[in-house]
């Protein structure tokens, strides 16, 4: 599916939001908390009947939780799907997602984590404009910050025609612009040399991760690297690589791995934009047009990411 990535209708407070379990299994209380965050941001919550479902680790068997996404997407109440949580497991739906009926239907899919296998695979295939951000039952039980809960909402909306992510430093300088893919940096290397994969030639690559030992992280880049998809993009924006908790002394060495990875090739890298964990996780639009402002530091979106004008 070739063209600009569809974006989806805005979302308006009073607006039916689908709540689904793509991944790991949901704790209640935590889903409890984060659908009270929900309703006070505006939105009814629909609650898919299979999102405490338990199957292992997991949220359900795996046709369960792929067909509560194809419900999700199907239902004409529902504006927009938010994800409960990551942990594992998403990535083993991708056979089983119709993405052309998700395709005829877009709306707003907002995820991050293990999401990044759904993610990028409906920009790809379903050529829809998705949301790296916030989940119910991690981000929304915890309690967003003031300027996060804004961001979102002013994003999912369309209230938010344009907006900048700033970066903490500048590792390599210079312009670029094309469509943002990325997210969870193990889980984009999980996708390599599968068709699931999404095409990184002239975009702007979003990388985060947490829990991650310096040397993973670098191996991790090295697969990058090696596959040709460093060398690919138009540009490199990190958001955080947090290190495993009481190890902070590895988040020097991870940055001094990225910053070796990165030195030779010849696009603009922005590192430590508020996106993903161990941050505020502002959300990010995949699929939709960006430009690297090296100069500024900023990463850069000039459009809406949603639709205003669609019949709803």
């Amino acid at each position: 599916m070739n063209g600009a990535a569809r974006k989806p209708p805005a979302l308006h407070p009073g607006e039916t939001v689908a709540v689904v379990a793509p991944a790991s299994a949901v704790d209640a209380g935590r889903l409890d908390r984060g659908l009270h965050a929900i309703a006070a941001m505006g939105y009814r919550a629909k609650v898919s009947p299979r999102v405490l479902g338990r199957s292992g680790i997991l949220a359900g068997e795996d046709a369960a939780r792929a067909a509560e996404l194809d419900a999700a997407f199907a239902d004409p109440e529902v504006k927009a799907i938010f994800c409960a949580r990551g942990g594992y497991g998403s990535g083993r739906l991708l056979p089983l997602i119709d993405f052309a009926a998700a395709a005829r239907r877009p709306k707003i899919f907002l995820g991050f984590s293990d999401l990044t296998f759904l993610l990028n695979a409906l920009v790809e295939r379903a050529r829809m404009v998705c949301f790296h951000g916030p989940m119910v039952a991690m981000d929304f039980a915890r309690g967003l910050t003031e300027r996060s809960r804004e961001q979102l909402q002013a994003l999912l909306s369309g209230r938010q025609q344009s907006f900048a992510l700033k970066a903490r430093d500048v590792i390599r300088p210079g312009n670029a612009q094309g469509e943002v893919v990325g997210g969870c940096l193990s889980i984009l290397a999980a996708m390599l040399a599968t068709p699931y994969a999404p095409r990184f030639e002239e975009r702007i690559l979003f990388l985060e991760d947490t829990g991650e030992k310096a040397y993973r992280v670098d191996r991790m880049l090295v697969q990058l690297k090696q596959a040709g998809v460093l060398s690919k993009v138009a540009g490199i924006v990190f958001g955080a690589l947090s290190p495993p908790a009481q190890q902070p002394e590895e988040a020097g060495v991870i940055r001094r791995f990225v910053e070796h990875q990165v030195a030779d090739l010849g696009c603009p890298v922005l590192f430590g934009i508020e996106a993903g964990h161990g941050t505020e996780n502002l959300t990010l639009p995949l699929g939709l047009p960006a430009r690297i402002d090296g100069s500024g530091g900023r990463l850069i979106f000039d459009e809406s990411a949603v639709s205003r004008d669609q019949d709803r």
